[in-house]
């Protein structure tokens, strides 16, 4: 089944350096947008990550240092890349939890200010892990009959995920979906937006999930001593906690929304 789109959707898949979404870098990233017209266009890229290429990471993927010591920095493609993807909804395989993290943190490195605002989210893991829990390439095999063998290549796997979320659109088109209540939906449908809020169900509000929105959709910390607390409130009631944010190895988005916090609290203080 091919999707039915209302707007362009970047499906992407990033190979890195690691899994430490505040410090590791991206050394390879894929993007196939569609359109909504059915045309496609796929751009792949190695990228310098500045900082050495663990044997590790490179056994996984195999990009090396030398594979990339030519090729341009993020910082370098920033502007390209985000120009790219701006109004466009987001698409890949487990990218809530790292490829968008880390994504985001790449483009504040470089100065670049990208946010979630607006967009749908697609995590086309989620919706395997819903339905049938597996990894990547047991969907593929799972979903299109086929063994993926270009597994950690960001091309092949960005591929790979759109032809798995167009045999989901196939199988569970009309299959009913029961959540922990008991609930029953039909949330598998050929529109980006369901796909969304069935794919796109945390409630993070820093993409690391160090805070996260309550059920009256406050921001609450979701680490340490002050877990469950609005982070408003600890920072008008401890603000050297912000500070102590701010100067940590936290990952840039998360500044970025605490610091979005204190502001909000700051402007109400002075139109009292």
């Amino acid at each position: 089944m091919e999707l039915n789109l209302t707007r362009p959707v970047v499906f992407f898949d990033l190979e890195t350096t690691g899994t430490d979404i505040a410090t590791d870098r991206i050394v390879e990233i894929s993007l196939l947008k569609m359109m909504p017209d059915g045309s496609s266009k796929l751009r792949t890229h190695l990228i310098y990550p500045t900082i050495h290429i663990p044997e590790e990471a490179s056994r996984i993927h195999g990009i090396t240092d030398e594979k990339v010591w030519d090729k341009p920095t993020f910082a370098e493609m920033a502007g390209d890349l985000h120009a790219y993807i701006a109004t466009c909804d987001l698409g890949g395989y487990n990218i809530i939890k790292f490829d968008i993290p880390l994504l985001a943190e790449e483009f504040l490195r470089a100065g670049v200010d990208f946010d979630l605002k607006n967009r749908r989210i697609i995590d086309v893991q989620n919706i395997f892990h819903k339905m049938e829990p597996r990894t990547l390439r047991a969907a593929y095999k799972f979903y299109c009959g086929r063994e993926h063998v270009s597994a950690h290549s960001a091309e092949a796997d960005t591929l790979a995920t759109v032809e798995v979320l167009k045999a989901q659109l196939d199988r569970y088109q009309n299959e009913a979906y029961t959540d922990n209540n008991g609930n029953q939906s039909f949330p598998i449908r050929n529109d980006v937006d369901a796909l969304s809020q069935f794919s796109f169900y945390t409630r993070y509000a820093d993409l690391a999930g160090h805070i996260i929105y309550n059920d009256q959709g406050k921001e609450v910390f979701n680490f340490g001593k002050y877990k469950g607390r609005l982070v408003e409130d600890v920072f008008q009631a401890e603000p050297q906690y912000y500070d102590w944010m701010m100067k940590s190895a936290f990952p840039l988005y998360s500044k970025k929304i605490i610091t979005a916090i204190k502001l909000r609290e700051f402007n109400k203080g002075n139109t009292r």
